[in-house]
């Protein structure tokens, strides 16, 4: 079941009984067993749980950056795996991985000259991510002249200059203070609510998911209860 009201559209992503297992023989880590569910159009959900549950495995899958051993993943509302990013779907980081000899407009106009963009363009939407975040006055820093805060809520607005239509953050906050931690989760959810997206945020923090919807529990590699997880 889904922790939000019944919806007739398609799912953004859907997880069909997926494992995920790293290495061989005697050495295999199994990290996912058996997963099933779906995240719906403006769904906002934590998946929680301890580090080495499965959590970034599992958005790494959502994500479209790794492929299941077993099972299957897809996006009914989003398309072909090919076309997830830029676009459809952002990734948020727990380490913000801004380039380091770009100041901050350029580092979130990034993806969209990669994906085409003119430098004119995918600058004045970076402007207006960036504004929208109220990190305008950021602009023409470089990387190492923002707080850790700072540089995670620039790598929200990259997210953001991209509309897309699923945010996954993987662990936000887990590198920030509180005070820092949450104007990074006020920033994901004024991106979500701005562009009407659906947000999953993994985390091990109970006040990170308490901002949330709904919560998902993960532990050694599969939902704590059978009832967390959404049915087809």
């Amino acid at each position: 079941m889904s922790d939000e009201a019944p919806t007739t559209t398609k799912p953004l992503v859907s997880v069909r009984g997926a494992a995920r297992t790293f290495g061989r023989g005697s050495s295999a880590v199994v990290a996912l067993h058996d997963i099933t569910c779906d995240i719906d159009p403006g769904q906002t959900l934590a998946i929680v749980g301890p580090s080495g549950s499965g959590k970034s495995t599992l958005l790494n899958l959502m994500a479209g950056l790794d492929l299941p051993t077993r099972g299957t993943v897809s996006w009914p509302g989003l398309g072909d795996r090919s076309t997830l990013r830029p676009g459809p779907v952002a990734v948020v980081f727990q380490v913000p991985s801004l380039i380091p000899a770009l100041d901050v407009i350029e580092n979130v106009a990034l993806p969209l000259v990669l994906a085409g963009r003119t430098q004119i363009d995918a600058e004045k939407q970076a402007t207006h991510a960036l504004d929208q975040l109220d990190l305008g006055h950021l602009a023409a820093r470089l990387p190492e002249d923002l707080s850790g805060g700072q540089a995670q809520r620039v790598a929200v607005a990259r997210a953001l200059a991209g509309t897309p239509r699923l945010i996954l953050a993987d662990e936000p906050t887990g590198q920030l203070d509180h005070v820092a931690g949450a104007l990074v989760v006020d920033a994901l959810l004024h991106a979500a609510t701005a562009l009407g997206a659906a947000l999953v945020v993994s985390t091990h923090d109970p006040k990170v998911a308490e901002r949330l919807a709904g919560s998902w529990s993960m532990h050694d590699g599969t939902f704590e209860a059978e009832e967390q997880m959404c049915s087809a």
